[in-house]
């Protein structure tokens, strides 16, 4: 099994914390990212974000650059990059240069974004998200694998241009979209790019369901079998079993918190919003549910992985079957837990856990991509 982990950058005093610990946050997330692949990780990862201290991580693709450098074998991957917020030009030319400097060793993850601080901080319309994931996604699609982007979308207009680099390796089953609306797994599967799963409001067996209807519409449109998903996890494992699962759950818990201050899911501009509907049915349906924000702190907290190494192994083992996912990416560092914890919450992971999933059937078909043919010739 493909094994990952994901950097997020959360500042330690949490949204609204004072801005100075940011350079302690890079100092840790640096840290920990610089050992992920002595310590046996097959990937690494890191979000993009603005604005506040929820994730302090802008540009996830420089983070990547860096560490191709620093590395040589372990996966470079962006949970997510948000494309409305980008020029896809931009992105693919960022994407075809890390791809060159790495040998290939670039996972492109996409998403739309929900947080309306982060939309009005860059003056966006987030009514138009859904289509600018869709046509950017398009561009970027049609750039890495023919060397050129023209579009005359909705919202993205763009003469032809050619991608310098020229794209070295093709990206088909090298993509992934963050989803979490019905309406966003069906996009993905008509888009033909692979699922990154992010667990929020929804719990794993709706998850399911969402990723079955998936399956079915991309092999009904691109008439083969869609790539296996990619799954995440907000992780604590401790040898002791009390200790883990209390402080486990309270800093997932926690972190749940601040990811429900920072997206404002039932916000009042939520309504009427174009392409965010599903948000305001489902914080309908919980209000009507007479559900609480405990409720869905208790309820996100178990969707996560927490306990002994023999508890998460079989976690991540369970939700990988029940997925038929490829790949596992942890996350070790987040709501304000210590420098210290953190390492150690990681290295305990890389020692008791890590060696027992790569010793299942291998996963994530990114081995080494194929050259693009035109690049060839």
């Amino acid at each position: 099994m493909h094994v990952g982990m994901t950097v997020i950058f959360q500042n330690p005093d949490g949204i609204d914390g004072d801005p100075r610990r940011d350079a302690e946050t890079y100092d840790l997330e640096y840290g920990m990212a610089d050992r992920a692949e002595a310590l046996g990780f097959d990937s690494l990862w890191s979000v993009e974000h603005h604005f506040n201290g929820y994730a302090v991580c802008p540009d996830p693709l420089a983070f990547l650059h860096y560490f191709a450098g620093r590395t040589k074998h372990i996966r470079l991957g962006t949970m997510v990059t948000v494309l409305p917020w980008h020029d896809p030009v931009r992105l693919a030319e960022a994407s075809s240069v890390l791809d060159h400097i790495s040998g290939g060793r670039n996972i492109l993850g996409v998403g739309r974004g929900v947080a309306k601080l982060e939309f009005d901080g860059f003056g966006l319309d987030m009514g138009q998200s859904r289509q600018k994931l869709i046509e950017a996604t398009q561009a970027i699609q049609m750039g890495l694998e023919t060397g050129y982007i023209e579009l005359d979308g909705e919202v993205v207009k763009q003469r032809r241009v050619q991608i310098r680099p020229f794209p070295k390796h093709s990206f088909t089953d090298r993509m992934y979209g963050s989803a979490s609306s019905p309406e966003t797994f069906s996009i993905f599967a008509k888009l033909g790019i692979g699922l990154l799963l992010i667990p929020g409001g929804k719990p794993w067996s709706d998850v399911i369901k969402l990723v079955a209807e998936y399956r079915r519409e991309f092999r009904e449109v691109h008439g083969r079998e869609a790539p296996k998903p990619i799954f995440v996890g907000w992780t604590f494992v401790d040898e002791d079993a009390d200790r883990a699962r209390a402080i486990g759950m309270d800093l997932i818990a926690r972190y749940s918190l601040s990811a429900l201050a920072h997206y404002d899911f039932g916000g009042e501009h939520m309504r009427g919003l174009r392409g965010y509907e599903s948000y305001v049915a489902m914080s309908e349906a919980a209000a009507a549910a007479g559900s609480t924000t405990e409720d869905f702190i208790e309820g996100f907290a178990r969707e996560h992985v927490y306990g002994t190494p023999d508890a998460c192994y079989e976690r991540i083992r369970e939700l990988r079957a029940d997925l038929d996912a490829s790949a596992f990416l942890g996350v070790f560092s987040y709501a304000g837990m210590s420098a210290a914890e953190a390492v150690r919450n990681q290295e305990l992971f890389a020692a008791k856990v890590l060696p027992r999933l790569k010793a299942l059937e291998p996963g994530i078909g990114i081995d080494m991509p194929e050259p693009l043919a035109i690049a060839a010739e």
